[in-house]
């Protein structure tokens, strides 16, 4: 059984369709590709996440409010990466601790 058509005149206008279709699906491909690459190129450079973070306050200049593990996926939006001694300093001066991360397990600082 043959499912093409018979006569000349629709076998090229299948071809032209067949040929554009084709066009498309390799431009989707190259889309697909360069934003691969660029996923896999914000990944490789994206940086590190902090040891540990430091969640600041409602306004820009108020004091840290909590202290978290870093790459804590639930500390706000205003926060800042800092080293275990600002961390540890941080929790002695008061800041409290995240009660599901626990940094003050993570660093040793359990007031009890």
């Amino acid at each position: 059984m043959n499912d093409l058509p018979p006569d000349l005149p629709h076998l090229r206008a299948l071809e032209t369709w067949l040929v554009l279709t084709l066009d498309r699906v390799r431009q989707q491909i190259a889309i697909t590709e360069r934003l691969e690459q660029e996923r896999q190129h914000g990944e490789q450079a994206r940086p590190a996440a902090p040891d540990w973070i430091l969640e600041g306050g409602l306004s820009r200049d108020s004091p840290a409010v909590t202290v978290h593990v870093g790459g804590w996926h639930m500390a706000g939006k205003r926060w800042k990466g800092v080293p275990r001694d600002v961390a540890l300093r941080a929790l002695s001066e008061g800041v409290e601790a995240c009660v599901h991360c626990r940094p003050d397990a993570e660093l040793g600082h359990l007031d009890g």
